[in-house]
């Protein structure tokens, strides 16, 4: 079951958006509840650190000493898995918001059908997740879990599977290979096929990408552009 928590200044807001929620869950047998919602930001912070929160809805202006942004880089800290889901007034704010790694952006007043495409997306991205699919490294015969790898390198005839502990080889081709990975596998530079559900960062004025324990590889001009689509729509920033 996934636990909601919902955080608005405003109870009204929040009184309405914790019924649409529930109708949503109902009407679309959905595993989820709500299982905390506050109008501040303490409390907020206390319940993050002493309980599981799969999905945070957060208002951006609390009216409060911190807006929602600075808050949701607060939980990020101890929650680095939860889904986050911004509300605000103040459409302005869209592009800082998906630096805390955002899911969705809702501008209010916030209608039940809009909150119901971003409900039924996240349960679809998280089924996504949940297939695993295994790559076979052919010449040893070994089975690797594709969400365990942060990108592959064109190294001569050989190609290197990178994760966060150690690294596999195998005598092939990226022609040979890109039609047998998972879509989250976007070729981004000549010699580099990353996974784009373990990027970390972008950095695209040196042209590198920063997995999730530090790892880096090449942004190739020419695939740029199919790095960034890609990056979209599996929901990464």
């Amino acid at each position: 079951m996934l636990n909601f928590v919902l955080c608005d200044d405003n109870v009204k807001v929040l009184d309405k958006l914790s019924v649409m929620l529930e109708t949503i869950f109902i009407k679309n047998d959905l595993d989820a509840k709500i299982s905390f919602k506050t109008t501040n930001e303490d409390d907020l912070l206390n319940f993050t650190i002493s309980n599981i929160i799969d999905v945070l809805i957060l208002d951006i202006d609390l009216k409060s000493k911190n807006n929602g942004i600075e808050l949701a880089n607060t939980i990020r800290e101890y929650n680095k898995d939860c889904y986050i889901i911004f509300i605000t007034a103040h459409s302005e704010y869209v592009f800082l918001a998906y630096k805390c790694k955002t899911f969705d952006y809702i501008c209010k007043p916030i209608t039940k059908q809009r909150l119901q495409e971003t409900i039924l997306r996240l349960f679809n991205d998280l089924e996504n997740k949940k297939q695993i699919n295994y790559i076979k490294v052919s010449n040893k015969n070994i089975l690797i879990n594709s969400n365990e790898i942060d990108y592959i390198k064109r190294d001569g005839m050989k190609l290197v599977f990178y994760t966060k502990d150690k690294s596999y080889e195998m005598y092939s081709s990226f022609s040979k290979l890109q039609n047998k990975l998972p879509t989250n596998f976007i070729r981004c530079h000549k010699s580099f096929i990353a996974n784009v559900n373990n990027i970390s960062k972008l950095e695209l004025n040196s042209n590198l990408i920063y997995f999730n324990n530090m790892s880096t590889c090449d942004i190739g001009p020419k695939y740029k552009n199919d790095l960034l689509k890609g990056v979209d729509l599996n929901g990464n920033t």
